[in-house]
């Protein structure tokens, strides 16, 4: 399982020392008063670039255990994966603070460190101190004011309508016809017995919508002192589903919604291409006994179309430049237990065909495990997403925060082709989409690169060099 060290914060008690007669007596102080940390907080370490929040998934040490320097304490659940916490400092666990399967924001203590077993009971008492729920604060209410009720004014006697004349207002005889209602038997409660559309929605059913009571300030001046409180956002609510179960969302589930939503900030369009892989399906063919996925071969050729088109490998971070980036490290997109995450193959233009599929092997089964550190899968530079193996012909992929393109594979599968002389012949083509962030992916960018990566698979030779 993978680990990381937490640092932790020292508590400590020492003389103050006053600055003049640290400088300018030097000579007068026989010794430097020596800092003694009693208790450290253990915090919860921030595993990933994205991560705001940890949960425990279980405590290997209890409290009372002695510790030594570099062992693992905690294991802690990030957005990606679950990760051993190790101690940089001796000491006893004295108290935890956030006991397995709760949660903590990023640098919020989750234990507390003692030195000695004569500081256990100080750490106690400091951890009940911040487990307990602050109190809330007190609400003074603002005193009401009493409604003032002025008499009603005497109701003016509407007119009778002139016989055989409609009186209607135009949006009324609107919803008459959209309703199919009779506005010629309705009896108007306008001015004059106008018919109005409060009198049509009533005749059809339609029960409108409350207008909200005025109430009459009591004086001028306490209503201009009085502040403007917006009403609340009413969230949207779903029809209830007898027999419905809510599940929250995990850790990484949670990550995925967010960058989901990030991802609809940036300006994004998609590009298609078919093309044919007789070729590259001959030379899966001949690799796959030595452990070649056919994963491994698109992401190879992908990072040798981005060698020669370094704008579609790069990102824009702030909206205002370009972001060349040094290497070509292709994301790849990889379904776990209730989430996914996409393991990362750094420098795969570099590496040769094999060496990359041991690679590759590694990091799927460290992900499945979830085990991987934060630099196998958030330094991805392009991703690519493959769900061709089960049968999916095509489909968009959303763009990664961070990235500039994302490819989406579909399955390969027999088509019927015409030649330029009219004759027709069958075979393999898979469709690729690409989607691109359009500040700084153009869409003439986007078709020379995949013409190179189109010439590199019908001619896959290349590869295995």
């Amino acid at each position: 399982m993978a680990s990381i060290s937490f640092s932790a914060s020292v508590s400590s008690s020492t003389q103050f020392i006053r600055p003049s007669a640290f400088f300018l007596k030097p000579r007068s102080i026989s010794r430097l008063p020596l800092v003694r940390a009693k208790i450290r907080e253990i915090f919860m370490p921030a595993l990933s670039s994205t991560m705001t929040e940890g949960k425990i998934v279980s405590w290997i040490k209890s409290e009372g255990d002695v510790l030594s320097k570099g062992e693992s304490v905690v294991v802690v659940e990030s957005d990606k994966a679950d990760m051993d916490v190790e101690t940089f400092y001796d000491g006893i666990l004295a108290a935890i603070v956030v006991n397995e399967g709760e949660t903590a924001p990023v640098g919020a203590p989750i234990g507390l460190l003692a030195e000695t077993e004569a500081e256990i009971a100080e750490a106690k008492a400091k951890a009940a101190a911040q487990s307990s729920p602050a109190p809330a604060p007190v609400e003074q209410s603002a005193p009401v004011a009493s409604k003032v009720e002025s008499p009603a004014a005497p109701a003016v006697a509407a007119a009778p309508p002139t016989p055989g004349k409609l009186v209607a207002t135009p949006f009324a005889k609107k919803l008459a016809k959209q309703h199919k209602v009779d506005i010629s038997k309705l009896v108007g409660t306008g001015p004059f017995g106008r018919v109005t559309p409060e009198d049509v929605e009533k005749a059809a059913g339609i029960t409108a919508a409350p207008k909200p009571n005025l109430v009459a300030a009591a004086a001028p001046s306490a209503a201009a002192a009085a502040p403007v409180v917006s009403p609340p956002k009413a969230e949207r609510s779903f029809p209830e589903i007898p027999g419905s179960n809510v599940v929250p969302f995990t850790a990484m589930q949670s990550a995925v919604s967010k960058n989901m939503l990030e991802s609809l900030s940036v300006p994004t369009f998609r590009v298609g291409y078919p093309i044919a892989t007789d070729a590259l399906d001959a030379l899966y063919e001949k690799v796959k006994p030595k452990g070649v996925t056919m994963t491994v071969l698109l992401a190879k050729a992908v990072a040798m179309a981005l060698v020669q088109h370094p704008v579609v490998n790069a990102t824009c971070k702030d909206g205002k430049s370009f972001t060349y980036n040094g290497s070509i490290n292709i994301a790849v997109a990889v379904a776990i237990n209730d989430g996914l995450i996409t393991p990362v193959l750094q420098d795969a233009d570099k590496l040769d065909l094999y060496l990359l599929s041991k690679k590759w092997k590694e990091l799927v089964e460290k992900a499945r495990a979830k085990q991987l550190q934060p630099q196998e899968y958030n330094s991805g530079t392009f991703t690519l997403s493959n769900l061709g193996m089960f049968g999916v012909d095509r489909f968009d992929a959303i763009l990664p925060p961070g990235q500039g393109a994302i490819m989406a594979v579909g399955a390969s599968k027999p088509t019927v082709i015409a030649d330029k002389d009219g004759f027709f012949s069958v075979k393999n083509k898979m469709l690729v989409n690409v989607t691109a962030d359009h500040r700084i992916i153009y869409g003439a960018d986007l078709a020379a690169f995949l013409q190179t990566f189109s010439k590199i698979i019908e001619n896959p030779e290349s590869l295995t060099m």
